[in-house]
């Protein structure tokens, strides 16, 4: 049994050679493919911490009126923390609420000098509210809107609920997520479709110009596993030598975007895709070998009758 898989795998490798310039066509159109599927990963990734880091910084503020009532506040805080839905509320004083903006706008000149000549603090107390889950804040952005309906038009609390602006935020980067999903699905499809059948077309190539060997092989006797097997193995080659060149390609990309990709979204690509290499190594290279070896079973069950 060694003796024949040795042979199975030298006939696999001179047939790999022996069409050179056709497998090096498939090799190709094998490589941009798995290329789409590496870099639909690292997009994914960088996408999904980009939103991973807006919902952590996404909360809902509540402004008070300036001579909102410290027990009212205190009421309202004890209101939202009792909801399921709330994870924590943070309370800013009027002070604080001072202290951070003169903090802010120390260096505008006209800012500070407005400020001095007000005399008095104009900024009210607030409450961030962060939701354990972001499909939450609806919820609680609804409890907010029932407590304002119901205050006293004279003696208002609240002075402003800013949710909107921050789901909007969030929407955007959510519909760019899936417009990215949706375009990568299909440029993959695409793409792996023309993988599959140029390594269709190669196998059935080699067979082509293989035919009388394999008459032969099939005069003295050879079993199918042993005329079948250079073909598959053609087409695991192909796979595995696509797989490392799409990484060997992927690598300088993301070792130039690292440091960019950091600045800009706080996350290093090439970080990511070393420390997860195993596993990015095995989906490629594994893809690789999957869609060569379908199309080498496809081809020769189609053109090798045996």
């Amino acid at each position: 049994m060694w003796t024949a898989i040795k042979r199975v795998v030298r006939s696999g490798f001179v047939g790999f050679w022996r069409n050179a310039f056709v497998s090096i066509a498939a090799i190709f159109v094998m490589t941009v493919a798995l290329f789409v599927v590496g870099s639909t990963m690292m997009i994914n990734q960088l996408l999904d911490v980009s939103l991973e880091n807006l919902q952590n910084k996404v909360d809902i503020n509540v402004y008070f009126v300036v001579d909102a009532q410290q027990e009212d506040i205190d009421a309202l805080k004890s209101s939202l923390e009792g909801l399921p839905d709330v994870e924590e509320v943070v309370f800013t004083s009027r002070e604080d609420a001072l202290a951070g903006f003169s903090e802010r706008w120390r260096n505008d000149e006209t800012i500070m000098q407005g400020l001095e000549e007000l005399g008095d603090n104009p900024l009210g107390a607030s409450l961030s509210i962060r939701a354990r889950e972001i499909s939450q804040y609806e919820g609680i952005a609804q409890f907010l809107s029932e407590q304002q309906a119901l205050e006293d038009p004279q003696r208002p609390l609240i002075d402003e609920v800013n949710f909107v602006k921050n789901k909007e935020s969030i929407d955007k980067l959510t519909g760019i997520i899936n417009a990215v999903d949706r375009s990568t699905v299909i440029a993959m499809i695409v793409l792996v479709s023309a993988a599959v059948l140029i390594t269709f077309n190669t196998i059935r190539l080699a067979i082509y110009t293989s035919r009388e060997e394999i008459s032969v092989m099939r005069l003295v006797g050879a079993s199918n596993t042993f005329i079948r097997g250079p073909f598959m193995l053609q087409g695991i080659m192909y796979g595995i030598a696509s797989g490392v060149l799409a990484l060997l390609i992927i690598y300088p990309i993301v070792l130039w975007l690292g440091p960019e990709a950091e600045s800009f979204f706080q996350f290093n690509l090439f970080n990511y895709f070393i420390s997860d290499f195993p596993r990015i190594f095995a989906i490629i290279v594994g893809s690789g070998i999957v869609l060569g070896m379908v199309s080498s079973m496809m081809a020769v069950a189609r053109y090798l009758h045996v």
